[in-house]
């Protein structure tokens, strides 16, 4: 199993970036998905997830409102969409096979690194 994660990068307060995730090596469709994430020196924090079909999804209350999560199955590919970032946002952004709410996880990605700084 792999996933990948791209699309992080550096943005000013207020902007937006789209993470995606591939995954390879599972059927892809099966598997509840979740982005978790790392601040500096912090531990790991459970961010959003999304069911297998892309039915049900669940935010994390830092970021209701202001990210969405997504996932086209056909390509299978998970998606952050993050808005209106705040410099608390900046984080080693993982994916991840687990359920909602927690950060333990069957697999997890490399990572991609947002900063959100003026």
């Amino acid at each position: 199993v792999q996933l990948v994660e791209s699309g992080g990068g550096e943005v000013q307060p207020g902007g937006s970036l789209r993470l995606s995730c591939e995954g390879s090596g599972l059927v892809f469709s099966t598997y509840t998905m979740s982005w978790v994430r790392q601040a500096p020196g912090k531990g790991l924090k459970w961010v959003a997830s999304i069911s297998g079909a892309g039915e049900n999804t669940w935010y994390a209350e830092a970021v209701k409102g202001r990210f969405t999560i997504s996932r086209d199955n056909v390509k299978n590919t998970m998606y952050l969409q993050m808005d209106s970032l705040k410099s608390e946002d900046t984080a080693l952004y993982y994916c991840a096979t687990s359920p909602p709410f927690v950060t333990q996880a069957t697999h997890r990605g490399q990572g991609t690194q947002v900063t959100v700084s003026s």
